[in-house]
């Protein structure tokens, strides 16, 4: 069984940095892929970040470009996202999210296991 956790989010000031994490069990493939999606209040839930295991790919929605760095503790089954520069735009909900799928990691519907959410509130 699959589990998800996530943990780091908070309340910071614009500019200011967080770090999430997301310790994983039940689900450590060869390959496939593990991502970082948000969603705000009254919006569709959107991909920010997710990781090509196996091949070590990388894509980042273009909003978080520069700002955003996922990675992965292989020993630690742990996926983070370092988040800085925040901006009151990146308030949202976010969800670790993983997969067997090798294609078009950005995208929700392509995962099938989600964690339970942990909520990123950006001040200006």
């Amino acid at each position: 069984q699959v589990q998800l956790v996530e943990s780091g989010g908070g309340s910071v000031q614009a500019g200011g940095s967080l770090r999430l994490s997301c310790a994983a069990s039940g689900y450590s493939p060869s390959a496939g892929c593990m991502g970082w999606f948000r969603q705000a209040p009254g919006k569709e839930r959107e991909g920010v970040a997710a990781l090509y295991i196996g091949s070590g790919g990388i894509s980042y929605d273009d909003s978080v470009v520069g700002r955003f760095t996922i990675s992965r503790d292989k020993m630690k089954n742990t996926l983070y996202l370092q988040m800085n520069n925040l901006k009151p735009e990146d308030a949202a909900t976010y969800y670790c999210a993983a997969t067997y799928s090798l294609t078009y990691c950005l995208r929700e519907t392509r995962y099938n296991y989600w964690g339970q959410g942990t909520q990123v509130t950006v001040s200006s």
